[in-house]
């Protein structure tokens, strides 16, 4: 997806909001879209809430925040700052950022009034650096990322296998 696919600008009626522990199913389903897409996560089995409680729970709102956009009570996507290498003092200002779209809402702004929040939000949170992690096949987020001012910062050749298929890791940051 490039810049300009993003046909419809988010819903006037959508609001971006710390997650709830309510909204982990929603953040599940999500989540496990993805994973069936087979290109925007490198899981390869769906979870489940219950598996996913202590990553939840983990995201104190004050440190490492789960929003949420949800429009008509229905949660459409989510973003997540989360800790990189936790309890290294000199790390903590950086967090990386992982942001998933509900199918049927792709295309239509989520993804990046997510990201846009994400960043605005970042140094509240005591946060001066943002990073992804992408399949480097996943031309949406590179696409959505760049948009928002990430660059590439590194690559990892040929770290994932997916159905036979190896893929390079790359990294997109930021300061903020």
């Amino acid at each position: 997806m490039s810049p300009e696919d993003e046909v419809n600008e988010r819903p006037e009626t959508s609001i971006i909001r710390i997650a709830a522990s309510t909204d982990l199913p929603a953040i599940v389903e999500i989540y496990n879209e993805a994973v069936a897409q087979r290109f925007a996560t490198a899981d390869l089995t769906a979870v489940t809430p219950v598996s996913r409680r202590v990553w939840f729970d983990e995201h104190d709102p004050a440190d490492f925040p789960i929003w949420v956009l949800a429009d008509g009570g229905r949660v459409r996507g989510w973003c997540s700052l989360s800790a990189y290498r936790a309890k290294r003092a000199a790390l903590l200002g950086t967090a990386e950022i992982s942001y998933y779209v509900a199918r049927d809402a792709q295309r239509r702004g989520v993804g990046t009034a997510l990201v846009r929040h994400a960043i605005a939000e970042a140094p509240r949170h005591g946060k001066r650096v943002l990073f992804g992690i992408l399949l480097e096949r996943n031309l949406a987020s590179v696409s959505l990322l760049t948009k928002c001012g990430f660059e590439l910062w590194g690559r990892l050749p040929d770290v994932a296998l997916i159905d036979g298929e190896l893929v390079s890791h790359v990294y997109y940051g930021r300061k903020v």
